[in-house]
C-alpha cells in the first residue's frame, strides 16, 4: 500500500541545519551526524550478522558510503536515520549475498538460567526477535519530534495515564492526547517504510 500523496509530496519542515551543512562539505556537521546515529546503524546491523567485528565493519562502511553520497541526499521530511538504515539493509544484502556472514551464535550470552528445558536455540531466537523489535522501534521513534517522542516515551515506556503524561509534560490531557494521536499515525507510516 503506497503512502498518501500528502505524506510523500511534502516533507515534515525545513531540512535540519545539519544535513544541509553536511551536505555542503562541512566535515564538523557529518561528523555530528556520525556520532548521532552509530549506535543505531551498529545495533541494526549487530542483530542482523550477530558477529560484533562483521557489524563494526559494516557500520563504518554505512558512513563512508554516506560520506560519499551525502552531496545527492534528497530531504524528504524523514529521519536521516533512515536513510542510513537503508544504506545497511543494502551492506547486509550484499554480504550475505557474498556468503561472508557467519551464521554463529554465542548461545551462552543467551542462555536464561530460569528457562530449564528450553533449547538454546529457541532462547536465541526470541532474544534476537526482541532485539530486532526494539531496534525497529527505536529508529521509527527518531522519526518523532522531540515533544512527540517524549510524549510516546511516557505514555507507553514509563506507563504513565493521559493526565499523569499532561502534568509531567504541562500540558492539557487533551493536548497529549492529540500528541499521541499524531505521533501514532506518523510511526505506523514509518515502520511501514523502516521495515525489513
Amino acid at each position: 500500500m503506497s503512502a498518501p500523496n500528502n505524506v510523500t509530496s511534502a516533507p515534515d519542515g525545513p531540512e535540519p541545519e545539519l544535513i544541509t551543512r553536511a551536505r555542503a562539505g562541512d566535515r564538523e556537521a557529518f561528523a555530528t551526524l556520525y556520532y548521532e546515529h552509530y549506535r543505531l546503524v551498529y545495533s541494526f546491523l549487530l542483530v542482523r550478522t550477530r558477529n560484533r567485528h562483521l557489524a563494526e565493519d559494516l557500520t563504518q562502511e554505512v558512513f563512508t558510503r554516506a560520506l560519499r553520497r551525502i552531496e545527492g541526499y534528497v530531504w524528504q521530511g524523514t529521519a536521516f536515520a533512515a536513510w542510513l538504515i537503508t544504506i545497511a539493509k543494502n551492506l547486509h544484502l550484499d554480504e550475505l549475498g557474498r556468503g561472508r556472514t557467519r551464521l554463529e551464535t554465542p548461545v551462552a550470552e543467551f542462555l536464561d538460567p530460569q528457562s530449564c528445558g528450553r533449547g538454546p536455540e529457541s532462547l536465541t531466537l526470541r532474544e534476537l526477535e526482541a532485539v530486532e523489535a526494539h531496534e525497529t522501534v527505536r529508529t521509527v521513534l527518531h522519526t518523532l519530534s522531540a515533544e512527540q517522542r517524549h510524549c510516546v516515551q511516557l505514555r507507553y515506556l514509563d506507563e504513565l495515564t493521559p493526565q499523569e503524561t499532561a502534568r509531567a509534560m504541562g500540558r492539557s490531557v487533551g493536548a497529549v492526547k492529540a500528541l499521541t494521536h499524531r505521533a501514532l499515525q506518523k510511526l505506523r507510516w514509518t515502520a511501514g517504510a523502516v521495515a525489513v
